[in-house]
Parts: C-alpha cells; sequence; structure tokens
C-alpha cells in the first residue's frame, strides 16, 4: 500500500462567502471540495446555524502542496481583510492520488 503526501485546507467563513471560496477552490487547482454549516463562536461572537445566511459555513478540500500554498495565499489577499474566516491546513497522506 503506498500512500501519498497531500494537504488538507479547512475554511471556515461567512456562508455567503461558500459561492466565491468555491470559486477560488476550483481556480486553486481543486477538483472538488466538502461543505457544511456549522456553528460556534469567537472574536466576532456566537454563530448560528439557523439561518443559512447569515450562518457560517465549512469547506474541506484535499489537495497538492502546490494548490494549497496558491488558495491559502489567494484567500488572505483577497478574502481575509473583508470577512471573517479562518483557514488551516494539515498534512494528510492519500491513497488514490489522482482524485486530487
Amino acid at each position: 500500500m503506498n500512500l501519498h503526501p497531500m494537504k488538507l485546507v479547512t475554511i471556515i467563513c461567512e456562508a455567503i462567502l461558500e459561492e466565491r471560496v468555491v470559486e477560488l477552490l476550483r481556480e486553486s487547482g481543486a477538483h472538488g471540495h466538502t461543505a457544511f454549516p456549522v456553528r460556534g463562536s469567537g472574536n466576532q461572537g456566537d454563530r448560528n446555524a439557523d439561518i443559512s445566511e447569515t450562518g457560517n459555513v465549512q469547506l474541506q478540500v484535499i489537495v497538492k502542496p502546490t494548490a494549497a500554498e496558491t488558495l491559502m495565499n489567494r484567500l488572505h489577499g483577497e478574502l481575509f481583510k473583508a470577512y471573517a474566516m479562518v483557514a488551516y491546513e494539515s498534512d494528510v497522506r492519500v491513497l488514490r492520488p489522482d482524485k486530487f
């Protein structure tokens, strides 16, 4: 069994940004993503997932390391100053690298 190194990028942002973030994912080289509504609290106060327009969404994508770097740079440069959001990457290893 061969495992291949990739990056898992997780983005938590305002739900109104989902389409824009998905566009950035595609432009950065992602082949797909997973998204779901989330709730919690932080610097911006409590965020409830009851109303989709004012809630938060979490997007996760597995990409090659170069794509992760491109994505993180674009998120930082294009969205971070204007919106409440968090993004982080983790090292993962996958079985089928051709999927990513």
